[in-house]
């Protein structure tokens, strides 16, 4: 074995074995040019279609400062293309349904994120960086009996 390494990059290439590059990510667009994902949070459900465009955003039938009257709202559905670089580029049409405004807003950013990255995935990097591809799993803990709701518990009266 000495024989055959006689430096120590010899040994490291022995030592390390081959690795495979990471697989090359192709682009996801159907026939109309555009990426489609389904995004959730707490109880909401999206399902976001983006395309190239003027940067539109369209939630149920209705723009984006219709629908999310909030502007927390409007900066969270924002938040994606922001971190992507890609602002005004892309034209927004989501579905949503179930939960409230904020889980809504939520799910939409969540779907939104999915599409711009099956699009374009050279944008995964920075959405994966700022945490904007990992579905947030928390839900509402159910009521148990004899309790008033979750964990809260009756007032406790000696007499």
């Amino acid at each position: 074995m000495s024989e055959d390494l006689k430096t120590l990059d010899d040994l490291k290439s022995a030592i390390t074995p081959e690795v495979d590059a990471a697989p090359v990510r192709e682009p996801m667009r159907d026939d109309l040019g555009r990426a489609y994902a389904t995004g959730k949070r707490k109880d909401a459900v999206a399902r976001v279609w983006i395309r190239p465009g003027s940067g539109k955003v369209v939630v149920n039938g209705k723009e984006m400062g219709v629908y999310f009257a909030r502007p927390v709202l409007q900066m969270i559905l924002r938040q994606p293309f922001q971190v992507a670089g890609v602002v005004d580029q892309f034209d927004v049409m989501a579905t949503v349904a179930g939960g409230g405004l904020s889980g809504q807003a939520g799910a939409v950013k969540h779907g939104i994120s999915k599409a711009l990255q099956l699009y374009d995935p050279s944008l995964r990097a920075p959405l994966k960086a700022a945490g904007f591809l990992t579905r947030d799993s928390r839900v509402v803990e159910r009521k148990k009996y004899g309790k008033p709701k979750a964990r809260r518990s009756f007032q406790f009266s000696k007499r």
